[in-house]
């Protein structure tokens, strides 16, 4: 019997221990709390809209050639700088010469028969104006002077088609710029006969560059004209390249039911490290606002534990509590009846809400438009240190028994 009792009372003992320990408020000094501060300063912040595009040159001509033959000499090469008149390469002039010589022999000819009709006719007009002759012989002698003159026009337009022709098989390049393509080689055979083939393609200029991205039907209403755009290239991942929006296009892409509009992007390209071809990444700015005041958008996230956070004002000494401090964790009102932010804000080793306007929120930082000033350390986040470590002990259990031999290992 008395053993029973002395059983009842030690458990009845040991749940008044354990109750004691699970309810008892914990102290947590300011040592084992962590606590992580920004700092409100001025700088930029901004809202962009994403897009892929494609390196090109500003000005792409592509030479080609209006008549057929064997190209005899290229005097360019890939890459090679190129003035505006120089010779690229020459075709074979063997038959157009031949052509011309052949329609100057024919002009020649029509020239003769013209000559010969048109000494006919001034020598028989004069016999039928005083009817010495009939008039059908002067009507025959009309008609073959006509026909002379018009054969003669025939095989001078001719002749002169042969000689541009010939004029043709010089390949000039029309513009000032770079080769960027070589479509032939020496020996190689081109016919103009249903189109003009491509012979080379040259880039004015090199130093200045354009993308053409496409944006989505869903942010296109966002970009104008004269907006900053960076963007990057896969050749120079670590380098971030300028450039500006300078046309939008109004005619949209349809690829798998998903709407684009393509936009035009010039960028300086000083250097030659953007080439034609290459894919670009681009941020498309916005809206930019400059030398302003932030805070990390972290602290308007920030909500402290209330058990830390009593433990450190209790710990610390801490001002008096301002006026217009929120009550039962409320955010006041202002003015205008809507709800401010609220940032905690730490001065030396004293911790305050302090209610705040933000504006513009780029996730990253988020303008101030009232409440801090420069300099203001305000908190992102507030811990207990090794919290991980703390919290398996921290778990009831009873204090008299003996804890599994894996609770002491770490």
């Amino acid at each position: 019997m008395k053993r029973k009792i002395i059983i009842i009372s030690a458990l009845v003992l040991a749940a008044i221990i354990t109750a004691f320990f699970m309810l008892k408020p914990s102290t947590i000094s300011p040592d084992q709390i962590d606590i992580e501060t920004g700092i409100v300063k001025r700088g930029t912040i901004s809202s962009t809209v994403t897009a892929t595009g494609t390196l090109e040159a500003i000005t792409s001509v592509d030479v080609g050639t209006q008549v057929s033959g064997i190209i005899e000499n290229i005097y360019v090469d890939f890459n090679s700088t190129v003035k505006e008149g120089q010779l690229l390469a020459r075709i074979d002039t063997t038959n157009l010469a031949a052509a011309v010589e052949q329609s100057q022999a024919s002009l020649d000819n029509a020239k003769a028969q013209m000559d010969f009709q048109q000494a006919n006719y001034n020598r028989l007009k004069p016999l039928f104006e005083k009817e010495l002759i009939a008039q059908s012989e002067y009507d025959e002698t009309v008609y073959n002077f006509n026909v002379a003159k018009a054969n003669y026009k025939s095989a001078l337009a001719q002749h002169r088609q042969n000689l541009i022709n010939l004029d043709f098989a010089m390949i000039y390049s029309p513009i000032n710029g770079v080769v960027l393509n070589k479509a032939v080689e020496e020996g190689q055979t081109v016919a103009a006969s249903f189109e003009t083939p491509t012979l080379f393609t040259i880039v004015k200029d090199l130093t200045q560059m354009q993308v053409e991205a496409n944006v989505d039907e869903a942010d296109i209403g966002q970009v104008k004209k004269g907006q900053r755009v960076e963007f990057t290239v896969d050749a120079y991942p670590n380098e971030i390249f300028e450039g500006e929006v300078t046309e939008v296009r109004l005619e949209p892409t349809v690829t798998n039911n998903v709407v684009t509009y393509t936009i035009i992007i010039i960028a300086p390209n000083p250097d030659y490290k953007l080439m034609p071809g290459l894919t670009a990444e681009t941020n498309i700015f916005v809206v930019e606002k400059k030398d302003i005041l932030t805070v990390p958008s972290k602290a308007a996230r920030f909500e402290p534990d209330q058990q830390l956070m009593m433990s450190y004002m209790q710990n610390t000494p801490q001002p008096p509590m301002p006026q217009d401090a929120p009550t039962e964790g409320m955010p006041p009102m202002d003015g205008e009846g809507q709800n401010q932010d609220m940032i905690w804000v730490k001065r030396d080793s004293m911790i305050q809400p302090v209610p705040v306007k933000l504006g513009m929120d780029d996730d990253i930082n988020a303008e101030v438009l009232d409440g801090l000033k420069e300099g203001d350390m305000v908190v992102l986040k507030m811990e207990q240190k090794n919290a991980q470590e703390q919290a398996p002990e921290a778990a009831g259990g009873n204090p008299f028994m003996p804890k599994p031999p894996q609770r002491n290992k770490k």
